[in-house]
């Protein structure tokens, strides 16, 4: 019976860690899956802050590497690959370019991965003056 006693401190520690709030380390198989833009991090000269987002874009991560997304009707699929927190999106589509690309044809973000939902802030392209960031929460 006394070990009980020592059970619920160990229990109280796993459950505790369970509920960090840290990035994680993300790579292609951890972000493969549906996922939804649902708030975005904007500021009016100010201070920022999170506003909810209707019919955000949608993209899905595949484990091959490639994604697709709603964010241009011209082009909808391409590739992808996370280096160093880092994601590189590359769309496949001939003669479609847009002004988020860097010099080599990357849009990249600087990603923050959790447990359930993402945060991409823009690293090429037009950079926000004082920031702006996506969250997207996993689609069910």
């Amino acid at each position: 019976m006394k070990y009980k006693y020592y059970l619920i401190p160990i229990l109280l520690f796993f459950i505790a860690c369970d509920k960090t709030d840290e990035p994680i380390t993300a790579d292609e198989y951890l972000i493969a899956g549906k996922w939804e833009q649902t708030k975005a991090y904007i500021s009016a000269g100010g201070p920022q802050f999170w506003v909810d987002v209707d019919n955000g874009e949608e993209i899905e991560f595949f484990e091959n590497g490639t994604f697709s997304s709603n964010r241009f009707s011209e082009c909808i699929t391409g590739d992808f690959s996370i280096v160093e927190n880092i994601l590189f999106l590359k769309y496949n589509c001939t003669e479609f370019s847009t002004e988020a690309e860097n010099e080599d044809g990357f849009i990249t973000y600087k990603l923050e991965f959790f447990l359930d939902y993402f945060i991409l802030t823009p690293t090429s392209g037009p950079i926000c003056i004082e920031g702006c960031s996506s969250k997207y929460q996993a689609k069910t």
